[in-house]
Order: structure tokens, then C-alpha cells, then sequence
């Protein structure tokens, strides 16, 4: 991505940012917990609950098929509020789907926690709809020319939510240990979910 432009900021998260500094320099709370509360959100609490309905999807059909048509009323069904209405998008060899907030930086919370700072970014809001292949690329995700790209616009009144293709080699595991291969990236569609044998190698 570009280098961020505060500038695009909204006055929110401006004020935000504001109201942090005041707190951190009158000594009540430090940047480095800040820092580990955001991360705690960005990559663990939020993301597994959305990985929780991946994998769901992926071992339940019942559940896959009313998640697709109603993902708000599918989600509640694992304890997740869905007062905002969520569509989710299903991933296929020849589909691939991605999900981008243009105006602002909505984003469903209720399956993958806070967003992270690139989804807010000027440049990806703006580039994932004019050049969503170059985007992905960096991200590090090559797809074959017959793939067929589709951007999905979030706002106030409705989410998105990527269902990642199922990987390889997965047909013997839990339900459990299917969500600990789904990453917040793969359910936004910057990524893809690897398979048991990459995650050993990339582990190894």
C-alpha cells in the first residue's frame, strides 16, 4: 500500500488519536498497552469468530447454505450479534471476492474485530476497486488470469464477509482445528487459507 495520508483520516479517528495522547502524557495509560489491546483485537479476538463461522460453513452444509443467504441470522446462531446486516460471499476456483469500505472504513465487526490499519488506508479504499489484481499482488496473493475478481463495497447499512475457499488436505479435521487456519485476511480477501502441509512448512 501507499503511504498512509492522514489527511484522509476522519474527524473520529482524528479526535481519537487526540484523545489517546491525553491519556498516555497524563500517565494513565501506556502506548504499549494500547498497542497490545489493539493487537489482542485485530488478530485474535475478533478474527476467531469469524474463523469460528468458516469453519462451521465449511463442515456444515445447512449452516454454509443459510449463511450465504442470510449472514446476520446465521451468524446469531453461534452467539454473534448480527444487528448489521451482513452479506457473505463465497470464494470459488473461478470466483475470488474482496472486501473494501470506499468512503469510509465499515467493517463487520461482530466476525472479525477491529479493522486493521491498511483497510482504513486512502490507498487501498481507493486502488481495490481501480486495480484489485496489483492490490492483491501485494498483499501476496497471485491469481491465475481466469479467476474471475469481484470487489465488495461495505457501508454503514450493510457488511461484507469473505467465506474462503476450503484448502487442501483438511478433510480428517475438526471444526476446531479448521478455524485456527482461517486468518482475518482470508475472511476480508487479500488471502487465501493454506493448507495444513503450507502452514507446517511456514511453521517450520
Amino acid at each position: 500500500m501507499n503511504k498512509y495520508d492522514p489527511e484522509q483520516e476522519p474527524y473520529v479517528a482524528l479526535r481519537t488519536k487526540a484523545l489517546e495522547s491525553l491519556l498516555v502524557e497524563k500517565g494513565l495509560l501506556s502506548s504499549e498497552a494500547i498497542d497490545e489491546l489493539i493487537s489482542e483485537f485485530e488478530q485474535d479476538i475478533g478474527p476467531l469468530n469469524g474463523a469460528r463461522v468458516v469453519a462451521r460453513a465449511w463442515t456444515d452444509p445447512g449452516f454454509k447454505q443459510r449463511l450465504l443467504q442470510d449472514g446476520g441470522t446465521a451468524i446469531a446462531e453461534l452467539g454473534l450479534p448480527g444487528d448489521t446486516p451482513l452479506v457473505v460471499i463465497e470464494n470459488t476456483p473461478a470466483d475470488h471476492n474482496m472486501v473494501v469500505c470506499t468512503l469510509c472504513s465499515c467493517y463487520p465487526w461482530a466476525v472479525l474485530g477491529l479493522p486493521p490499519t491498511w483497510y482504513k488506508d486512502f490507498a487501498y479504499r481507493s486502488r481495490a476497486v481501480i486495480e484489485p489484481r496489483a492490490v492483491l499482488r501485494e498483499f501476496g496473493l497471485e491469481l491465475d488470469d481466469e479467476v474471475t475478481v469481484h470487489v465488495w463495497d461495505s457501508s454503514s447499512e450493510q457488511r461484507y464477509m469473505v467465506l474462503p475457499e476450503r484448502p487442501a488436505g483438511t478433510d480428517g479435521m475438526t471444526e476446531e482445528e479448521l478455524a485456527r487456519l482461517v486468518t482475518r485476511d482470508a475472511m476480508i480477501g487479500v488471502a487465501t487459507v493454506n493448507s495444513p502441509a503450507a502452514e507446517g512448512v511456514a511453521a517450520g
